[in-house]
């Protein structure tokens, strides 16, 4: 319909339906991937699955957006006749396809990063059909075939920032950032106001996948301290106050006059140092 209406809009409309349908499909196949237990070599499964999809989105849209931004900048400076009617009959249907969509999908597990991709893709579709809509009874009303690459532009600029959210977001994850709300900082705080702990340091706090945070640290604890009564500690707090369940704390006792420990964040970093 787009090739009949001679529509950039419509096409680009379409080729953003074919990557929603392919990121879709991608999907649930990395879901089903994700749900596989742990096995050999993969120590953590394929939960990964699901951000390298999420990823594989971002960038499908992002090559779209720029195929589609180039044809519009071509068509603004020699616009074709464009058919405005077909254009508001086909962009009218998407609207209703992708409100559709947007239901089912809203009501979904959306802390997954997959899903929320998903999402992203048929949410900017519906506000593409929105735009294309208006660019076809501009057309009719006033002759004006510049509305749409116009439109189109429009599309690409909802690509654009849903790509760039989804590739910023699933790039903390595979650079193993801390993810947001997990700063080290307020969380390594919490644990050396417990009593008995005299240093945390060596921190890492990363994400496996979404809704699966981890952390790594090394904990220094009061000569007369039980090593791993406070270990246990440290694991209920930081389930119970950060939502940090899978825990890997190495406890130790602290040693007076050989160590000095520098607060965590000093010198760009939470490393014991050695005193002469």
């Amino acid at each position: 319909m787009a090739v009949v209406a001679r529509s950039l809009a419509l096409l680009a409309d379409a080729g953003h339906m074919l990557t929603d349908a392919s990121a879709i499909g991608a999907s649930l196949f990395a879901l089903r991937l994700a749900r596989r237990p742990a096995s050999g070599s993969h120590t953590f499964g394929f939960k990964r699955a699901e951000i390298l999809s999420a990823q594989g989105n971002g960038i499908t849209l992002l090559v779209v957006a720029v195929l589609v931004g180039i044809e519009s900048v071509r068509r603004l400076i020699h616009p074709p006749v464009v058919r405005g009617g077909v254009l508001v009959v086909v962009a009218a249907i998407g609207v209703l396809v992708n409100l559709a969509a947007t239901q089912v999908l809203a009501g979904a597990d959306r802390r997954s990063l997959n899903i929320e991709g998903a999402f992203r893709h048929i949410v900017t579709d519906l506000y593409a059909f929105l735009g294309t809509a208006v660019a076809g009874v501009v057309i009719l009303l006033t002759g004006f075939t510049r509305a749409d690459p116009l439109a189109s532009l429009l599309v690409v600029g909802l690509m654009v920032a849903a790509a760039s959210g989804l590739l910023r977001e699933t790039g903390r994850v595979l650079l193993e950032a801390a993810p947001k709300g997990f700063e080290p900082g307020p969380i390594v705080a919490g644990l050396t106001a417990q009593p008995g702990v005299a240093s945390v340091h060596d921190v890492h706090v990363w994400l496996i996948t979404s809704g699966f945070p981890a952390m790594s640290a090394h904990v220094l604890v009061d000569p007369q301290a039980d090593c791993h009564d406070v270990r246990l500690k440290l694991e209920r707090l930081l389930a119970a106050d950060y939502g940090i369940t899978h825990t890997t704390l190495q406890v130790e006792h602290a040693q007076p006059g050989l160590l000095s420990i520098r607060p965590y964040g000093e010198d760009g970093g939470a490393q014991p140092a050695t005193s002469a």
